[in-house]
């Protein structure tokens, strides 16, 4: 039998949409034949979903991730019992607390090997900073709870991959931080995220920051001065990276199939042109971290938070390549067990039931 990853789906902000698009997610029964999901949430939150929206659902909790056994019609939880109260729809602290100790706990279980990967469900920043929890988003708090130093954001949407250089600060401020350092550990990051994913070789294009990619100095210097030597540096560590390119013809030739991931100096010049493209269905993924993890490309949805109208589109799509970076990261450990046994060494590694 096929090895089904074990893998966290964390709640969210209980007053989005992360508790509807799990139950929806939990409906089709397809999910289960490739991953045995655990939530980590709050139990009266997921029951009272399930009740307003009619799902034909029922709530199994447990007290570890590995009692996991997944049945149709079944949501298994981890239940931290956090949410006192809250309103769909609206920011709270209490709501903000919880989320972070959801994400804390994911971690735990993942860097500790009981689980495989997680999956994030959506938060608002306005909550976390209602809480008072100092991170802009789920890249930046995932990074400070595993102590990871070099980190990126990835989206994937279809055939295209964007990961960015910088990723939630204001637009005036970015160009101080194109510097060489930053832009070519993005690269680096790129190259490796690529290779998880099993391509081989892969062509990376890094974009240019101002029109024309600077044109020569004229446009801005940060082309020609941070992020150039930052391309060359890496093409002469063997990464197969181009630019910089002007960004206005760059996603249509990465469209084309020229190239395998853009590095993008910027969240809305990165963001746009995928989710213009597949809004819905693509996957943020945290690159650099020493675990897997996976989320939906969209936020809390306020504005639909408890109408029955949430696509789970992007969750699914998110727990997929969650399966998907789990097997290429046991293929790669099975390779190096097959290496240290030819040189007389043996590795033991924790799995979850195979």
């Amino acid at each position: 039998m096929k090895y089904k990853p074990l893998i966290a789906i964390t709640m969210g902000d209980p007053a989005g949409i992360g508790p509807e698009i799990i139950c929806r997610v939990f409906q089709r029964s397809n999910i289960r034949g490739i991953v045995r999901p655990v939530v980590i949430g709050d139990s009266d939150v997921m029951e009272k979903t399930i009740k307003s929206l009619r799902f034909k659902l029922r709530l199994k909790p447990i007290k570890k991730a590995e009692e996991s056994s997944p049945r149709k019609g079944v949501i298994e939880i981890l239940d931290l019992k956090n949410v006192s109260s809250f309103v769909p729809g609206k920011p709270s602290s209490v709501a903000g607390k919880a989320v972070y100790e959801y994400i804390k706990k994911s971690v735990s279980l993942a860097i500790s090997g009981d689980v495989d990967a997680i999956v994030t469900a959506p938060i608002n920043k306005e909550t976390l900073k209602i809480a008072g929890l100092p991170y802009p988003g789920h890249t930046e708090l995932l990074a400070a709870l595993t102590g990871t130093k070099d980190f990126g954001m990835m989206l994937i949407g279809g055939s295209l991959r964007v990961i960015l250089v910088t990723t939630h600060v204001a637009l005036k401020d970015v160009p101080s931080m194109i510097k060489k350092d930053r832009v070519l550990k993005t690269i680096i990051l790129a190259h490796k995220a690529m290779l998880d994913l099993g391509i081989k070789d892969p062509r990376i294009a890094v974009a240019g920051l101002n029109p024309h990619a600077g044109e020569s100095g004229i446009f801005g210097g940060e082309d020609l001065k941070e992020i150039a030597p930052a391309v060359n540096k890496a093409r002469k560590e063997g990464i197969n990276a181009s630019g910089p390119i002007p960004p206005d013809t760059l996603f249509h030739r990465i469209y084309k199939g020229e190239y395998d991931i853009i590095v993008s100096m910027y969240h809305d010049q990165g963001l746009i042109p995928l989710k213009m493209l597949s809004f819905g269905k693509s996957v943020n993924v945290s690159v650099g971290l020493p675990i897997i993890r996976t989320s939906v490309d969209h936020g809390t949805a306020y504005d639909i938070a408890g109408k029955g109208i949430a696509d789970p589109s992007s969750l699914i799509e998110a727990l997929r390549l969650a399966v998907k970076l789990v097997e290429s990261k046991k293929k790669k450990i099975k390779k190096f067990q097959e290496l240290m046994s030819e040189y007389g060494g043996k590795l033991k590694f924790k799995t979850h039931g195979n």
